[in-house]
């Protein structure tokens, strides 16, 4: 297999990183995980989520945002692996890369045409945040046993409950909510997705300090929040089928833009070892290069799943597979990096190192806890029995 570019997609990276030297000549602070390098602290928070805003518009104007799109949903048609190249290259100056954008596939794939119209290209182009109210502070790896409930009531549903790890609901403007609506189905078939507007009376968003003391994640409460029958995604109780494939998207490491930031990292490593000392020590050389080949491993998995994307398949249980690689490498680097950079990190001689380490513990979190990515991969893909 050769994974080299083709001739069209090298004048496609050519022409992409030129677009972005032009139009990115500042980097963005490194304020998530491998970004190229350590965390670094922002001292404008609001100045910078309106610079991601204004870059989301720009990538939307340029046409980067829609091009792997169907061009039924008016998009360019063309190869995701694109969209990876342009990751790469956006990594490389430091600017955000392309996302998983799966709550717009999902209002998409169910939404009504209003819907579509509201919130789909409005969220494209940096016009509207969101966050996810997935996870309950009572059960967050078992999904389907969520609490949070919405009963309908006329022409709109009453919310009641809780969710965790809401990154962003401080500054959101809506929540992609799972609420049960249908107490007496099935638990998985009980489910509906709702878009609550984040500034609706009863809406309690909050702060969750991460082990970096940095406030990275947040929470928010539900008391009688009205959402009206027009704000939900689907059928009633669709939600949990709409929910798994948007997490396909949200696991997979080619469509989050991860390989880019790796290499970076490890590039900056092995300078590190250099300044230090290191480059010949045989221990430090092993932990380099087993970091290499966890990294090199992710990136084949990662093409193989854009290769079923280029053949058509949708993301699928495959995904759990991509994630499991991705939070384990990732949790891997960061502690090599305490290893190399040694007690710098902890004094605060090389910033950052020290916040990515603890920032990079919840990563097993991500997406869905590696206890349920084991048992679908288990279960649904191996054919396993289930456990007693």
């Amino acid at each position: 297999m050769d994974f080299r570019d083709t001739p069209e997609q090298a004048e496609y990276r050519a022409k992409t990183r030129a677009w972005l030297q032009e139009h990115c000549p500042v980097p963005f602070p490194r304020t998530g995980l491998l970004n190229g390098g350590p965390l670094e602290e922002d001292t404008d928070a609001e100045q910078t989520r309106q610079r991601h805003r204004d870059w989301r518009r720009l990538l939307y104007d340029a046409g980067y945002t829609l091009q792997s799109w169907p061009r039924e949903w008016g998009g360019g048609g063309i190869s995701p692996i694109y969209d990876t190249i342009f990751n790469d290259e956006a990594t490389a100056v430091g600017a955000p890369g392309l996302r998983g954008m799966y709550l717009e596939r999902v209002v998409m794939m169910a939404g009504t045409p209003a819907q579509r119209e509201q919130f789909v290209i409005p969220t494209m182009r940096g016009e509207l945040d969101w966050c996810q109210g997935f996870s309950e502070p009572s059960g967050g790896s078992d999904l389907a046993a969520l609490k949070t409930r919405a009963v309908l009531d006329g022409d709109h549903y009453v919310v009641n409950g809780a969710k965790l790890w809401t990154s962003g609901a401080a500054t959101a403007d809506w929540c992609f909510l799972l609420a049960r609506t249908e107490p007496d189905a099935p638990k998985h078939n009980g489910i509906s997705i709702l878009f609550v507007d984040m500034k609706s009376p009863g809406v309690r968003p909050g702060a969750v300090m991460t082990s970096d003391r940095g406030v990275h994640t947040g929470e928010c409460g539900f008391e009688d929040v009205i959402v009206p029958v027009q704000n939900r995604v689907g059928e009633p109780g669709a939600g949990w089928r709409l929910a798994m494939q948007a997490l396909a998207y949200e696991r997979g490491p080619g469509d989050i833009g991860i390989m880019p930031g790796y290499r970076a990292e490890l590039n900056i490593l092995e300078d590190v070892a250099a300044e230090r000392g290191l480059a010949d020590d045989p221990s430090t050389r092993e932990k380099l290069a087993w970091a290499y080949v966890l990294g090199e491993v992710l990136n084949y998995d990662s093409v193989k799943q854009l290769s079923l994307r280029v053949s058509g398949r949708m993301p699928g249980m495959e995904g759990s597979v991509g994630k499991l690689l991705w939070s384990s490498t990732v949790q891997e680097i960061e502690h090599v990096a305490l290893d190399v950079v040694g007690a710098d990190a902890v004094t605060g001689l090389r910033p950052g190192w020290w916040s990515s380490y603890f920032r990079s513990r919840p990563a097993s979190v991500f997406g869905g806890t590696e206890q349920i990515q084991r048992n679908i991969v288990a279960q649904r893909l191996l054919g396993m029995p289930r456990g007693r």
